[in-house]
């Protein structure tokens, strides 16, 4: 029973995503997520502190629908066209051998682009986190614009995996330590974040 558990739970899929581009910040992402929406991003290969997130079902669900669109990346991805070097980037369906996976640059692919605006999201994200994470520590004056800049990218529908906010918001709107401005805000934010979606238009 054990073991058919464990090869059942080694068969579930996961997809990873990676992006190089020496020079731009951060130069390095690699992120992987699974089908229950669970994910983790890195910032180098061996990164030893890797940030876990739980997706959404329905972003997860998106993200698996747009590679299976993709015939599970066994397919090339690269246009070969003469653009910019925007970062290699490298798609993976990891469930059992062979491995499917393909590098490129510049995809004219409609899912692969969709794909990849998923992941640039969670790089976005994690992003807003790690600023509002080190402001809050250790530069209290900063916090209320890295409030901002949060709720610019909230307002572009450029966020995901809104519950690794909740612990750093908390923690400004209940410390006078903190702006005015910033705790508002920070209370505010929350109170978006938490608020149920809205029912879907009969």
């Amino acid at each position: 029973m054990i073991s058919l558990l464990l090869a059942v739970v080694a068969a579930d899929p996961t997809i990873f995503y990676s992006k190089s581009f020496p020079g731009s910040s951060p130069a390095y992402v690699e992120i992987t997520v699974a089908r229950d929406g669970t994910a983790v991003y890195k910032e180098k290969p061996d990164d030893d502190q890797p940030v876990k997130l739980k997706l959404k079902a329905e972003e997860a669900e998106a993200i698996f629908g747009l590679a299976e669109k993709l015939d599970r990346f066994k397919n090339k991805l690269e246009s070969g066209l003469p653009v910019a070097k925007m970062g290699e980037k490298t798609f993976r369906w990891v469930e059992d051998k062979p491995l499917h996976e393909q590098k490129f640059n510049y995809s004219t692919e409609e899912p692969c682009r969709e794909l990849q605006e998923w992941f640039e999201k969670i790089v976005e994200t994690e992003m807003h986190l790690f600023a509002l994470e080190r402001t809050a520590r250790f530069d209290k004056l900063g916090v209320n614009k890295a409030l901002l800049q949060l709720e610019a990218s909230w307002d572009k529908k450029r966020l995901v995996a809104l519950e690794q906010f909740y612990p750093w918001l908390n923690r400004i709107i209940k410390s006078d330590s903190y702006l005015n401005m910033a705790r508002e805000r920070a209370e505010k934010l929350l109170a978006t974040f938490q608020a149920p979606p809205p029912a879907p238009a009969k």
